[in-house]
């Protein structure tokens, strides 16, 4: 169990001292009694085997002042409950080219609504990261349950440098893992999967939104069987149009268009599909192939209200005790 508030515990204090004050109290009646009785103007009390009992009012108060105490430093108590989860990186091209409007307002304002709508679509239980993607990748947000988070990372979006699909795929799957994962494309290249054992993540789905061009060296299609070797699919969305159009870049004009055989060659290696980026029934087709399974959790609930209530039938026990055996509450 932890606290909230474990400050609020040094309140424990005052019960010592309470039962202090008690004592004194009891003392002093006792030596008033004593006094009354040699002056025999009172009786004997109660037999000693039951004076026990005078006391148990107060016990019960006293601890209902403790647990009261314990309340208001607001308990919590660990708790394993099943709760369905999964895991998904948004992986976003933020290259030069997604600068062209050949979509609208634009190919990364396009990607930007898109992943918004995506992230809008999914459970609270759907742990969500961002990755930026161009020339390199960077993780602008790991994944986590507050998809508030998710929905800024994707706002702060911006265009620049060139595009590195599979420098995006290995950083999403450095999300998904929560480690730097390095990987050996020779042996990528013969077909080799036991040199790149980098764990299995099943039920993880990296979303791919990019226009498909790839200025880098590193084959994007080979670094997405890292992917399916570690049990991650690949669901692709492309921005753009086949016909194209030009962006200007460093002050030249470079044409763009849509490469939709690439990003259908990398989903098609994770068993992953391909959307458009216009197209809100591929959005939610994603989401439902994503695998939610079950797992127990460990959280922190807070159980202040128990203790109150504990606390609050330990007042009024002791206060109806109180009251019939003395004619008082305390």
């Amino acid at each position: 169990m932890k606290f909230g508030q474990p400050d609020r515990l040094l309140a424990l204090l005052l019960v010592p001292a309470v039962v202090a004050i008690y004592l004194w109290s009891r003392r002093r009646r006792r030596l008033r009694a004593a006094a009354l009785a040699a002056q025999g103007l009172v009786t004997r009390g109660a037999p000693r085997e039951r004076r026990w009992l005078r006391h148990l009012p107060f016990a019960l108060l006293l601890m209902a002042l403790a647990v009261l105490v314990v309340a208001w430093a607001r308990p919590m108590a660990t708790i394993k409950t099943p709760r369905r989860e999964a895991t998904v990186v948004l992986t976003i091209d933020v290259s030069n080219s997604m600068a062209a409007t050949d979509v609208k307002p634009s190919r990364l304002g396009a990607a930007k609504m898109a992943a918004d709508a995506f992230v809008r679509q999914q459970p609270s239980g759907v742990r969500i990261g961002v990755v930026a993607f161009g020339p390199t990748a960077v993780v602008v947000q790991p994944p986590t349950f507050v998809h508030a988070d998710v929905l800024q990372a994707i706002n702060r979006l911006s265009v620049g440098g060139g595009t590195s699909l599979g420098a995006g795929i290995l950083t999403a799957l450095d999300a998904i893992a929560g480690k730097t994962i390095q990987v050996n494309e020779a042996a990528l290249a013969q077909d080799n999967s036991g040199e790149v054992d980098i764990g299995y993540f099943g039920g993880a789905t990296i979303v791919l939104i990019s226009d498909g061009e790839d200025t880098s060296q590193t084959n994007p299609v080979t670094i997405a069987r890292v992917a399916s070797f570690a049990g991650v699919r690949i669901q692709t969305i492309g921005v753009g149009t086949v016909p194209g159009t030009t962006v200007r870049i460093g002050g030249f004009t470079v044409a763009t268009a849509l490469d939709p055989q690439t990003l259908e060659a990398v989903a098609a290696v994770t068993n992953g599909s391909y959307h458009q980026v216009d197209n809100p029934a591929g959005l939610k087709a994603i989401s439902k192939e994503i695998n939610l399974h079950f797992t127990v959790v460990t959280q922190y609930t807070e159980i202040t209200a128990l203790f109150a209530a504990a606390a609050a039938l330990l007042l009024v026990a002791g206060a109806l005790l109180s009251t019939f055996w003395f004619g008082r509450v305390v």
